[in-house]
């Protein structure tokens, strides 16, 4: 689907209204299954591959069931992701624990769901073994430093607090195998929404030739390389999608040539890509509340940057269309903003766009990734809900709007009244 696609009409959203308010996310079902199985299609080759969905990209259990359903794992990083991993159904090896800064807890709980750990720092080995013990298999991330760019997302893995060298490496696994660990992966993250297929070629590269030093080293056949996630979609309509299969022959032929030739087949190749999972399908839908006409044209819409804040946050770009005006000619120019007390609560500055009304209903394209799920409540501002539209046509609420009575049940109004300053 390209970025300026809608699997929706401007009635069918009129009639969802009904029941369900602005603003909120709304998720394609039918197109997150058909990307699943595309990816799994496309790296068929490699026995045993899967993909970890990302949790943070969308944090929602109904999202991780069908997910589940289509043979994907996930990736944590929190307390809260593990349990709702759990709830989903998701557990086992079937679950990789990637975190930095980690709490003793968490990795008492990644082990106790028999999820695969992945470490940050060498340091962290000594709470691992004293929170949880030593597993059997046991992974830890890479950070090359200055032998690999990041991107501007991510920014330069020098400067990264994620990850061991290549010298910390190295002691780290041997550290673990003196302590009872038996298997072993290796993992890697270095760039973010990265469109560039020869990147992430690359980055196989990279890796598999690492397992082969880790090898010749150390005696440790690896049994899985995460490649990371970082995969880019293209937010913009003249951005052309990643072509997986290019990325998938590129992989395919750096494994036979590093892998294979030096007899460490097999190891299976894991992804832990979320955004190009179900970022492409989402969209967070929004009702023009007012417009204003000063030093610029101004559309303000009952969301705001706590429903979607990668434009205010990163300058991200995020495609627009006005429900009803897809042919229209865009000849307005407008910022198209929200209610938040911040100046850069917009979701679009000088678009061009149809002319807009009050009452418009606008669909901001690619929120199935980092858009709920980066919501927040500063302002008082609360959490729009999330719909999925299933593959039949119906509509679920999957997650319900937030209420000021939810953004208040963390206050005790009876001690308030009792407080005497």
């Amino acid at each position: 689907m390209n970025s300026d696609e809608l699997p929706f009409t401007k009635q069918q959203i009129l009639e969802i209204i009904k029941n369900y308010p602005t603003p909120f996310h709304i998720y394609d079902e039918k197109a997150i299954r058909e990307n699943a199985r595309r990816l799994y299609k496309t790296f068929s080759w490699a026995k045993g591959f899967k993909n970890h969905f990302a949790v943070k990209a969308l944090p929602n259990p109904f999202i991780l069931k069908i997910l589940k359903q289509e043979e994907m794992g996930t990736d944590c990083s929190s307390l809260p992701e593990l349990m709702l991993s759990e709830k989903a159904g998701i557990i086992g090896e079937n679950i990789m624990f990637s975190s930095n800064d980690t709490p003793a807890e968490e990795f008492a709980k990644a082990k106790e769901l028999g999820g695969i750990i992945n470490l940050d720092d060498i340091s962290h080995i000594k709470m691992l073994e004293e929170s949880a013990g030593i597993p059997e298999l046991i992974c830890f991330r890479y950070n090359p430093g200055p032998l690999k760019e990041g991107n501007a997302i991510i920014g330069k893995p020098e400067e990264a607090k994620y990850g061991l060298t290549k010298e910390q490496l190295s002691e780290a696994y041997k550290i673990m195998k003196q302590k009872g660990s038996t298997r072993f992966g290796l993992h890697t993250m270095v760039a973010s929404n990265e469109l560039n297929e020869d990147y992430h070629i690359e980055t196989a590269k990279m890796l598999f030739e690492l397992a082969l030093e880790i090898y010749q080293k150390l005696g440790i056949k690896l049994e899985f390389i995460n490649l990371g996630g970082g995969y880019g979609i293209p937010y913009k309509p003249e951005q052309k999608p990643i072509d997986f299969d290019k990325v998938s022959a590129g992989i395919k032929k750096e494994y036979e040539k590093i892998i294979v030739a030096n007899g460490l087949e097999p190891v299976k190749i894991i992804m832990e890509c979320g955004r190009m999972i179900t970022g492409p399908y989402g969209w967070l839908i929004t009702r023009v509340r007012h417009i204003k006409h000063t030093y610029k044209d101004y559309v303000g819409m009952d969301a705001c940057m706590a429903n979607l804040m990668r434009p205010a946050l990163y300058g991200a770009y995020h495609h627009i269309t006005v429900l009803g005006k897809e042919n229209a000619s865009k000849n307005h120019k407008y910022d198209i903003t929200g209610s938040l007390c911040e100046n850069n609560d917009k979701f679009a500055i000088d678009r061009m766009l149809p002319e807009i009304e009050i009452g418009d209903i606008l669909a901001i394209h690619n929120s199935g990734a980092h858009g709920h799920a980066m919501g927040f409540n500063y302002n008082g501002k609360l959490r729009s809900a999330e719909l999925l539209l299933r593959e039949n046509g119906k509509i679920v609420k999957i997650r319900r709007a937030e209420t000021p009575k939810d953004y208040f049940a963390t206050l005790d109004f009876n001690k308030l009244s009792e407080f005497n300053p």
